[in-house]
């Protein structure tokens, strides 16, 4: 039988680079639509889960993705819903690669300190949908995690939503002058950087200066890099002393991470892979590569 998956993609044109990935991962045809609104969840996944027996459906799965997580988040909360008895299929959340972008980066991380209770996190620019699931799951490893914003109120919604997302405490700092890099960074073991593409968050000095930073990591690929002296391919190089990772030494994780989630999706029908599950895959695959 063929694994059909459908793709539910909030924004108007449907992602091909998940389209590609899934084809690559397994999956024989892809359903797609684009500009899914709420109201549209229900009836495309009753289509795709009554043209075929309840033991059969381990062959369907839906994709959920677009450029907007929120818009993502409620898109699964609608397919789930849509299920009931038996007539379940497995699911994954990824809008704009948010999920997997930050595993891939938390997975990394637990790797080169295995033990991180206790440990101080810097997650630059937190208020995004990568940077509050690298948050989240970060404080969920024991870490103290600490997320800065350019603007309060945006650093207190995203706290917020962190904590009850993910049923953890994390701190929450206003930077909005690089001069306050070195009190924000003070104790840190870890820095993540989530900003925007193109722009420098942290400047050479600011962080090598950091006598007790173990671990840095930048999720800009685009130039002048997020965190200056880190490189783009950096795949656990050391630079002055820190573990170094760049947007492709975690992006090559990210994308075999990928595929295996979407292969997984067809071994079962009631798989819902969203940021934790995404990081048990990411765990086991990470410990069969040291094994």
């Amino acid at each position: 039988m063929r694994k059909l998956l459908l793709q539910l993609d909030s924004s108007r044109l449907p992602s091909v680079f998940d389209q590609v990935v899934a084809y690559d991962a397994g999956a024989d045809a892809i359903m797609s639509y684009g500009g899914v609104t709420e109201g549209d969840v229900r009836d495309l996944v009753h289509g795709c889960i009554f043209t075929r027996g309840t033991k059969d459906l381990k062959n369907t799965a839906v994709w959920i993705g677009g450029n907007n997580m929120s818009a993502g988040e409620q898109l699964l909360a609608m397919a789930q819903d849509s299920l009931f008895g038996d007539f379940t299929v497995s699911m994954m959340l990824d809008s704009n690669g948010s999920n997997t972008t930050a595993v891939a980066a938390v997975v990394k991380i637990e790797q080169a300190i295995t033990d991180l209770k206790g440990k101080k996190v810097v997650v630059l620019a937190g208020t995004g949908p990568v940077g509050q699931r690298a948050a989240g799951l970060l404080a969920r490893d024991g870490a103290h995690v600490v997320i800065t914003s350019r603007k309060p109120e945006q650093g207190e919604k995203a706290r917020q939503f962190i904590s009850a997302r993910f049923n953890v405490q994390v701190e929450s700092t206003t930077l909005t002058d690089p001069s306050k890099l070195d009190e924000v960074l003070d104790g840190a073991e870890v820095l993540l950087n989530s900003g925007p593409a193109g722009v420098q968050m942290v400047p050479n000095s600011a962080w090598t200066r950091q006598k007790s930073l173990k671990i840095a990591v930048d999720l800009n690929a685009v130039p002048p890099l997020g965190i200056e002296g880190v490189e783009v391919n950096d795949a656990g190089e050391t630079r002055d002393g820190v573990i170094a990772f760049g947007a492709f030494g975690v992006g090559n994780f990210k994308t075999k991470l990928h595929k295996q989630c979407v292969a997984r999706l067809f071994t079962r029908k009631d798989l819902v892979l969203d940021a934790e599950t995404i990081a048990d895959v990411a765990r086991e695959m990470a410990a069969t590569q040291n094994a």
